[in-house]
């Protein structure tokens, strides 16, 4: 690939990835900040109280886990999408040469395959996940 190609691309995916930022940076507001507070006492003198923030605005393991998996679920969005633009490009492109046609159709269809796999997968585990917590298959 040409150093061109791969600025393109590269701009392209930040472009496609710029709506994520802003839930990363706004992971936790000020109204749900949590601080722990610790005093430790020995026979000699009592320190003071240390107050540490949670610069998460969570503590329960499965939000944080549930907000990693919707961020990477985004990427791969993007991912997919910029998948779908290089091989319809590839296949709209070809110029009636067979082998630019059947490259674009299989990367078409290798990304729907792709996506199929993960969102069957992510209903899995969700389904499993909850049933094991609630006892209902639909969380409820």
């Amino acid at each position: 690939m040409t150093f061109k190609k791969i600025l393109t691309c590269s701009a392209f995916a930040l472009i496609l990835t710029l709506p994520l930022l802003p839930n990363l940076a706004h992971a936790g507001d000020a109204t749900t900040t949590t601080a722990t507070t610790a005093t430790t006492t020995t026979a000699a003198s009592t320190t003071a109280a240390v107050t540490l923030y949670n610069p998460l605005g969570e503590t329960d393991v499965r939000v944080i886990i549930g907000r990693v998996i919707k961020g990477i679920l985004g990427l791969i969005g993007s991912l997919a999408f910029l998948m779908f633009i290089y091989g319809g490009m590839l296949w709209m492109t070809s110029a009636g040469n067979a082998d630019r046609v059947k490259k674009g159709q299989s990367i078409l269809v290798w990304t729907v395959l792709g996506l199929g796999v993960i969102f069957s997968s992510y209903a899995a585990v969700n389904a499993i996940l909850n049933s094991l917590t609630t006892g209902s298959v639909n969380g409820t």
